[in-house]
C-alpha cells in the first residue's frame, strides 16, 4: 500500500498525459508543487495529515482552488511547520495568496516566487527565513501585501519594490537589514502601511517618501537614520500612526503638525536629538492617543490637553520643557489617561490638588528629577489605578500622606532624593502588591513601621540616608520576596541584626552600614545563601568575625569596616570568591590567612588593626612571632624594664614637646593639621623632608603646580620613598588650597586615590612658613607624561612609555571608580574640581590615582548632588572646567563628570583641549562626537590602533569608549552620564575586549 502511495503522483501524470492532456496537465502540476511543498517541511503537529491521496488537493487543509481547480490561495498561518520553502512553489500559476505567518520556515525566499504574476497578497511574518528579499518579487504587479516582518533576512532593501505599484502594505520590520531605504520606495503611491523599523538601516529618510498620499501607517523606528524628517511627510493628512522613535534624527518638529495631521493618533519622537518647542497646535489633534517625545531637547511648555478626550499615554521625559505644575489640571479632562510621564524636565512649582483629579485609570505617574516642591496632596490617593509612581530627585517635603496607603494596585514607589520628613505612615503596609520601594536620601526619621511586613511581593527596599532610629524591624527581614537589595544605610538604627535576617535567602545585597549596630554579627545571616554583596561597616559590632559566613559561597563584596571587631580572621573567608574584602579599622588580632582574596592585596583592606600579622608580604605587615616556654624566662625581666622604660619614655616625650613648641611658635597649627589626616601618619619635620629631597633640589623636583612644587624623597629609614608637595604660600590661594586638600583627604579612603602619609606645618631654617604635604610617590609619574612624550620630547621621548588601549582603558576605570567613590561613596559629596591628566598618578603596575585636591570642595549630604550653596566657587583648569562654571557658582559633580569626558576623549586621541586647533566653535567634544561612528578611527592616536583588528573588536571598544567620553562631556549638565553609569559601561567595553 505504501508503494502505491509513492506511484500516485506518477500514475496521476500518466492518466492525465494519455486521456485528458488539456485538462489534466496543469492541475498536475499544481499537485506535483504541492507535493514538494510538503516534502520541504517537517510538520510535527499533523497540519497536513490531509495532503494525502485519498483527497483532492483542492480539499486539502489550508488549500483554496479556483472554479477550474487551479490552486489559488494557501492559508498554513501558526500550524508549527518547521523547514524550507520549496522552489517548486513558482509553479502555482494561479495564486494569488499565500500565508505561511507564525511558522518555523527558514532558508531563502526561493527567487521563483517571482513567477507568480496573479500573486496579491504575500504573508510569511514570524518565521526565520534568511538571506536577501527576492528582488523579482517586483515582477508580481498584482501584489498588494507583502509582510516579511520578524525573520532574519539581510541584504539591503531592493530598489526593485519601487515597481510594485499597487502595493499597499509593505512590512519588513524586525529583520537584519542594511543600507538606506531606497528612494524608489516613494513611487508606492498606493502604499497605505509601511513598516520598516529594527531593521539596522542608515542614511536619510528620503524626500520622495512625501509622495505616499495615501499613507496611515509610518514606522521606521529603531534603526540609524540621520538627519531630518522630511517635512512632506507631516502634509500626509491621512497618517494616523507615525513613529520614528530611537534614531540619530534632528531638526525641529513643525509648529502646524496639529493642523496638517489631523487624524492622527500615535506619535512616536523618543530618543533623537529633536530640539525647538513642543507644538502646541497638538492640542488640535482631537483623535490623538499616544504621544512619546522622551530623550530630546525639546522645549517650552506643556500643550493644553483638556480637549484631547481620548488621550492615554503622555511620554515626555528627559527634556528641556519648562514649565509649572498648573499643566496638570489640563490633563484632568483626559478620562482614558494610563500614563502621564515628564520626568527629568524643568518643571517647577507644588503639585496642585488636581493631581488627585486625574483618571482613575492612570497607572503611571511620572515627574522625576524636576524642581517640584511642597507636600504632596492627600487626594493623591484617589488614583487607585496607579501602579508606577515615581517623584524622585525633586524638592518635595512635608510628611509622605498616609493617603498613599489606598494605592492598593502600587508596584513601584519612588520618592526618593527629595526632603520628606515625619515618620513613615503605617498605611504603606497596605500596599501588599508592593514590589521596589526607594525612599532613600530624605530626611525622615522614627522608627519603621512594623506594617512594611505585609508588603510580601517587594524585591527592593531602599530606606538609606534618613534620620530613622530604633531597633530594625524583624518584619522586613522576613520578607524572604525581597531578592534584589535591602539598604538601610546610613540611619540611626541601633540594637542587633534581627536574627529573621535569615529568611532572606533570595537577597543579593545586604547594605546596613553607618548605623549605631552594636552586639555579635548574628550567625544566622550565613543563611542568606544568594548574597553576593554585605556591608556593614561603620558601626559598633564587636566580638569576632562569624566564620559560618563561609557559607555565603556567592559573596563578591564583603566590608565590615570601622567596628570593634575582635578575634582572628577566620581563614574560612579566604574560601569564598570574594573581590572586595575590607576589615579596615578594628581590633582584629593574629595571623592574615593566605588564600583566596587575601592573596591580592589590591583587593583587601585591613589597615588600622594594628595586631594583625603575617599575610602576603604586599600587605606589609609585620611578621607573626611565636611565644614558647622559653620566653618565659625573660617575663620577670620585663616587669622590672617596663615601668623603668615608661619612666624614661615619658620624659623623654616633656623634652621633645618643649623642644617642639620652641621650635614652633604658630600655637597648634600643625596638630589640627594632622588631625585632619587622622592618627595613622607619618611625624615628618622640615629637617626631616629638606634632608629626604636633598635640600629640595632641582634633581629631585618631579613636577610644579599653581600652588606648589612636588619633589622625591627618601625617608631616614631608606626605604620609603614619597613625594613632598611643598606649598608655595606667596600665591594667592595656596593656604587655602592646603587646608581644602587635608580636609577632603581626612575622610576618603579608595585604592584610586593618593594615599596622604603626614602633613608638615612648621617654620624652615630661616623662620619662614613652611607647609607640606607628603604623599605616596608613584613610580611612573602622571599621566600627561605617558600621553604626550612624542610631543614633548625629552626624557619621556621613549617608545617603552606607549600606553596601548587596554591600559588607557585601564586607567580610565580606575578613574572612573575613584569619582564615583567621591561623588556617592564617601560620607560626604566630593568634588575634585580640577581632574586633568597632569593630576593623575600612575604607579609600578600602571594603577591610576587621582592626586591634588587643592580645588576640592565639599558639598553636604543634605544638599543634593547636583548643586549647593553659591558661596562655593570653583575654579580649574581651562579647557577641562565645565562650561557651566563660566556662569554660575554652583559647584556640581557634574563638573567632575564634564572634566572626566574631555580626559576620557583626550587619552584617546592624544589631543588636549587646548590645542590650537580646538578655538572658535570647534572644542574636543565636537571634534570627537562629529567623527562618531564611522570616521573615529581618523582621529584616534596611531599608538592606540595599529590596524591589526580583523573582527574588529578594537574599534568597536574604541567607538564606544568615546561616545562614553562625548556623553560625559555635553554641555546641558543633565545630560551627562553619572559616573555609576561610567564605570558600568567601561567595565562591558573591558571584558569583550579582553574576551
Amino acid at each position: 500500500m505504501q508503494k502505491l502511495s509513492k506511484l500516485f503522483p506518477v500514475l496521476i501524470f500518466w492518466l492525465c498525459y494519455f486521456l485528458a492532456p488539456a485538462t489534466c496537465s496543469s492541475n498536475q502540476t499544481d499537485l506535483l508543487a504541492l507535493l514538494d511543498f510538503k516534502a520541504a517541511i517537517y510538520d510535527p503537529l499533523g497540519a497536513l495529515v490531509s495532503w494525502n491521496d485519498t483527497t483532492h488537493f483542492c480539499g486539502w487543509r489550508g488549500i483554496e482552488c479556483s472554479s477550474q481547480n487551479r490552486v489559488i490561495g494557501i492559508n498554513l498561518r501558526s500550524q508549527g511547520l518547521v523547514g524550507s520553502l520549496s522552489p517548486h512553489i513558482g509553479n502555482l500559476s494561479f495564486l494569488m495568496n499565500i500565508t505561511l505567518q507564525n511558522n518555523s520556515f527558514n532558508g531563502q525566499i526561493p527567487q521563483e516566487i517571482g513567477l507568480l504574476g496573479r500573486l496579491r497578497l504575500v504573508e510569511f511574518s514570524n518565521n526565520s527565513f534568511v538571506g536577501p528579499i527576492p528582488r523579482n518579487l517586483s515582477q508580481c504587479r498584482n501584489l498588494y501585501y507583502l509582510n516579511l516582518l520578524d525573520n532574519q533576512l539581510s541584504g539591503i532593501i531592493p530598489p526593485e519594490l519601487g515597481f510594485s505599484y499597487k502595493l499597499e502594505a509593505l512590512g519588513l520590520s524586525e529583520n537584519t537589514l542594511s543600507g538606506p531605504i531606497p528612494p524608489s520606495i516613494g513611487n508606492l503611491t498606493s502604499l497605505r502601511v509601511l513598516s520598516i523599523d529594527t531593521c539596522g538601516l542608515v542614511g536619510e529618510i528620503p524626500e520622495s517618501l512625501a509622495k505616499l498620499r495615501n499613507l496611515t501607517f509610518f514606522q521606521v523606528s529603531v534603526n540609524s537614520f540621520t538627519g531630518t524628517i522630511p517635512s512632506g511627510l507631516f502634509n500626509i493628512s491621512s497618517i494616523s500612526y507615525f513613529d520614528v522613535s530611537d534614531n540619530q534624527l534632528h531638526g525641529t518638529i513643525p509648529s502646524s503638525i496639529g493642523l496638517t495631521l489631523p487624524n492622527l493618533q500615535s506619535l512616536y519622537l523618543a530618543n533623537n536629538g529633536f530640539t525647538g518647542a513642543v507644538p502646541v497646535s497638538i492640542s488640535n489633534i482631537s483623535s490623538l492617543e499616544k504621544i512619546a517625545i522622551t530623550y530630546n531637547y525639546f522645549t517650552g511648555k506643556m500643550p493644553d490637553v483638556s480637549g484631547l478626550s481620548l488621550l492615554q499615554q503622555v511620554h515626555f521625559s528627559v527634556n528641556n520643557i519648562q514649565d509649572d505644575t498648573s499643566f496638570i489640571s489640563s490633563f484632568t479632562n483626559c478620562t482614558n489617561l494610563q500614563i502621564l510621564d515628564v520626568g527629568q524636565n524643568l518643571i517647577s512649582g507644588s503639585l496642585p490638588d488636581s493631581v488627585g483629579n486625574l483618571s482613575r485609570q492612570l497607572n503611571k505617574l511620572s515627574m522625576f528629577s524636576n524642581q517640584i516642591q511642597g507636600n504632596i496632596p492627600s487626594g493623591i490617593g484617589n488614583l487607585v489605578g496607579l501602579d508606577v509612581l515615581y517623584l524622585q530627585d525633586n524638592i518635595l517635603d512635608g510628611p509622605i500622606p498616609s493617603s498613599i496607603g489606598k494605592l492598593l494596585n502600587l508596584q513601584r514607589l519612588f520618592l526618593a532624593v527629595n526632603r520628606f520628613t515625619n515618620e513613615l505612615p503605617y498605611s504603606l503596609g497596605n500596599l501588599t502588591l508592593l514590589n521596589l520601594v526607594f525612599l532613600g536620601e530624605n530626611n525622615i526619621s522614627g522608627n519603621v513601621p512594623s506594617s512594611i511586613g505585609n508588603c510580601t511581593n517587594l524585591q527592593i527596599l531602599d530606606l538609606s540616608r534618613n534620620n530613622l532610629n530604633g531597633l530594625i524591624p524583624p518584619e522586613i527581614m522576613s520578607l524572604s520576596s525581597i531578592s534584589i537589595s535591602l539598604i538601610l544605610s546610613y540611619n540611626a538604627f541601633s540594637g542587633s541584626i534581627p536574627f529573621e535576617v535569615g529568611s532572606l535567602t533570595n537577597l543579593g545585597q545586604l547594605d546596613l552600614s553607618n548605623n549605631r549596630l552594636s552586639g555579635n554579627i548574628t550567625k544566622s545571616i550565613s543563611k542568606c545563601i544568594s548574597l553576593e554583596k554585605l556591608y556593614l561597616e561603620g558601626n559598633l559590632f564587636e566580638g569576632e568575625i562569624p566564620s559560618e559566613l563561609n557559607d555565603l559561597k556567592s559573596l563578591q563584596e564583603l566590608d565590615l569596616s570601622q567596628n570593634k571587631l575582635s578575634g582572628p580572621i577566620p581563614s574560612s573567608i579566604g574560601e569564598l570568591h570574594l573581590q572586595k574584602l575590607n576589615l579596615s579599622f578594628n581590633l582584629l588580632q593574629g595571623a592574615v590567612p593566605i588564600i583566596g582574596v587575601f592573596r591580592n592585596a589590591t583587593a583587601v583592606s585591613l589597615e588600622g588593626n594594628k595586631e594583625l600579622c603575617g599575610g602576603i608580604p604586599e600587605l606589609k605587615l609585620s611578621p607573626c612571632l611565636s611565644w614558647n616556654s622559653s620566653n618565659k624566662n625573660s617575663l620577670n625581666l620585663l616587669k622590672f624594664l617596663i615601668p623603668s622604660s615608661v619612666a624614661v619614655a615619658i620624659c623623654f616625650v616633656l623634652l621633645s614637646i618643649y623642644i617642639y613648641r620652641r621650635r614652633m611658635p604658630r600655637k597648634n597649627d600643625q596638630s589640627y593639621s594632622l588631625s585632619m589626616i587622622g592618627p595613622n601618619f607619618l611625624r615628618l619635620s622640615y629637617e626631616d623632608l629638606q634632608k629626604a629631597t636633598n635640600g629640595f633640589s632641582e634633581t629631585n623636583l618631579v613636577g610644579a603646580g599653581r600652588f606648589g612644587s612636588v619633589y622625591k624623597g627618601t625617608l631616614d629609614d631608606g626605604i620609603t620613598v614619597v613625594a613632598v608637595k611643598v606649598l608655595k604660600l606667596f600665591v594667592k590661594g595656596a593656604s587655602k588650597s592646603f587646608i581644602a586638600e587635608c580636609k577632603v583627604l581626612s575622610g576618603i579612603r579608595h585604592r584610586n586615590l593618593l594615599k596622604i602619609l603626614s602633613v608638615c606645618d612648621s617654620v624652615d631654617f630661616h623662620g619662614n612658613d613652611f607647609k607640606a604635604l607628603v604623599y605616596e610617590f608613584k613610580a611612573n609619574g602622571s599621566l600627561e607624561k605617558w600621553l604626550y612624550h612624542n610631543r614633548e620630547g625629552g626624557e619621556y621621548d621613549d617608545e617603552s612609555r606607549n600606553l596601548t588601549l587596554i591600559q588607557r582603558l585601564k586607567i580610565s576605570i580606575d578613574i572612573a571608580h575613584a569619582l564615583e567613590y567621591l561623588h556617592t561613596g564617601a560620607d560626604i559629596t566630593i568634588i575634585h574640581g580640577d581632574l586633568k591628566p597632569s593630576n593623575i598618578l600612575l604607579d609600578n603596575d600602571m594603577t591610576a590615582y587621582i592626586a591634588d585636591f587643592g580645588l576640592a570642595k565639599l558639598v553636604s549630604g543634605l544638599v543634593p548632588a547636583n548643586e549647593s550653596s553659591s558661596s562655593f566657587g570653583i575654579k580649574g583648569t581651562l579647557g577641562y572646567i565645565a562650561p557651566e562654571y563660566a556662569t554660575s557658582n554652583l559647584v556640581a559633580t557634574q563638573g567632575d563628570i564634564y572634566s572626566y569626558g574631555i580626559l576620557l576623549l583626550e587619552m584617546v586621541t592624544n589631543r588636549k583641549p587646548t590645542d590650537e586647533e580646538f578655538k572658535d566653535h570647534v572644542n574636543l567634544h565636537s571634534f570627537v562626537s562629529n567623527t562618531l561612528p564611522d570616521q573615529v578611527m581618523e582621529i584616534v592616536d596611531p599608538l592606540v590602533y595599529a590596524g591589526n583588528d580583523a573582527d574588529g573588536k578594537i574599534e568597536d571598544c574604541i567607538v564606544s569608549i568615546l561616545k562614553i567620553g562625548v556623553a560625559c562631556s555635553r554641555t546641558v549638565p543633565r545630560d551627562r552620564m553619572s559616573m555609576t553609569d561610567v564605570v558600568i559601561e567601561l567595565c562591558k567595553i573591558r571584558d569583550y575586549l579582553l574576551d
